[in-house]
C-alpha cells in the first residue's frame, strides 16, 4: 500500500498479456483503443522496420502480443478509470495530489 492506495505491479515481460486480456484493455480504453495502447514510437518498432501509421489495428494487436515493448506503459487502473502511458505528473493529479 502506498499513500492509501494498493499498488500491484506487473512485469509485462515475465507475465505478458494474453489476447483476451489485451483486447479487454483496448475496449476499456475506448477511442482510440488500439492506438492508445500501442507504443508507436518504440525503438522496438523501428528495429522491426515498421511504421505504425501503416499498420492495421489487428497487426498492432498481434505485435503487442508478440513483443511486450510495444504495449504503452504505464497502464494504471484507479478504481474504474484506466490511464495509459501517462506521466508521473498526470498520475499524481489523478490521485488527487
Amino acid at each position: 500500500m502506498q499513500n492509501g492506495y494498493t499498488v500491484a505491479e506487473r512485469d509485462y515481460f515475465k507475465e505478458p498479456f494474453g489476447e483476451a486480456e489485451l483486447r479487454d484493455l483496448i475496449a476499456e480504453a475506448g477511442e482510440p483503443g488500439v492506438s492508445a495502447m500501442f507504443a508507436s514510437r518504440s525503438p522496438s518498432l523501428k528495429k522491426m522496420g515498421l511504421n505504425a501509421a501503416e499498420l492495421s489495428e489487428e497487426r498492432k494487436v498481434s505485435l503487442m502480443l508478440a513483443e511486450p515493448r510495444l504495449v504503452r506503459r504505464p497502464i494504471v487502473r484507479l478504481g474504474d478509470r484506466l490511464i495509459i502511458g501517462a506521466s508521473v505528473k498526470v498520475i499524481t493529479q489523478a490521485l488527487g495530489g
